[in-house]
């Protein structure tokens, strides 16, 4: 059973908890999804596959390539890509999603107004603002589903920093509120862990959730302060690069819809 999987069956278990339907489509747009297409890809430009289906267009999509393989049962183009920048190609095109249909647990529709809504739920991302800090303390009052999905994101951005510290924040004009400091990011690595960690906040459906992201280095005194106080997240080693041979499957060159 994939994450995947289990996401979904988490989310069917309770068809009224908000925070599982959240959970599982968080789990979507992080999840490497392998597209069926109706013609080979013709350099970075894509041809998905489309079925009509109860008056409704959508396009077929697997979590793994063998349970493509397995629904098509036959030798297929298709192209990987991750949920996230598979829902931004679909945009305004009226095609839904058609998850493991027939080959998982976790098969299941998605209308293209889900798709629509997914994406605008992305859209919202970090605002950079200025503040000074008066007071930096032990985190307090964040509810587990926060720290537990900042715990998720973070897995997923390896390499992109050595780690962070969540901690609890006073501001000069006596704001107070939470901050998570990446420790040593790559340079140009900024805007995706603050997507991160502003995601990590939408879907863990708390209203309102506010949490500012600082950038340090280690050798800042800042730094020091935050590892006595801060609730730190390792983030995993990257791992060796892997070039794929199907189309679309580099995540530097995603793939554009024809």
């Amino acid at each position: 059973m994939t994450d995947l999987d289990q996401a979904h069956a988490t989310m069917e278990a309770a068809p009224d908890d908000d925070a599982a339907r959240l959970r599982f489509y968080e789990r979507l747009v992080d999840t490497e999804l392998f597209i069926l297409l109706g013609a080979e890809a013709q350099g970075d430009q894509i041809t998905p596959e489309l079925f009509e289906i109860e008056d409704q267009k959508f396009t077929l999509v697997f979590d793994r390539e063998e349970r493509l393989s397995q629904f098509v049962g036959r030798v297929a183009p298709y192209a990987g890509v991750s949920g996230r920048a598979l829902a931004e190609m679909l945009a305004g095109q009226g095609v839904g999603l058609a998850l493991n249909l027939d080959v998982a647990p976790s098969a299941m529709l998605i209308p293209a107004e889900a798709v629509e809504w997914l994406v605008a739920t992305l859209s919202h991302g970090p605002d950079e603002t200025e503040a000074r800090l008066t007071e930096v303390l032990a985190p307090g009052g964040l509810p587990e589903a926060v720290v537990s999905g900042l715990d998720r994101k973070l897995a997923i951005a390896a390499g992109l920093a050595r780690f962070a510290y969540l901690a609890a924040a006073t501001y000069e004009d006596g704001a107070r509120g939470h901050v998570l400091a990446f420790v040593d990011a790559v340079e140009g690595a900024e805007k995706a862990l603050a997507s991160a960690a502003s995601e990590a906040l939408t879907f863990s459906g708390i209203e309102a959730g506010v949490m500012d992201v600082l950038f340090v280095r280690a050798t800042d005194p800042l730094a020091a302060h935050l590892a006595k106080v801060g609730l730190r997240f390792d983030l995993p080693e990257p791992e060796t690069p892997h070039v794929p041979g199907a189309p679309g499957m580099n995540p530097d060159k995603p793939p554009k819809l024809r």
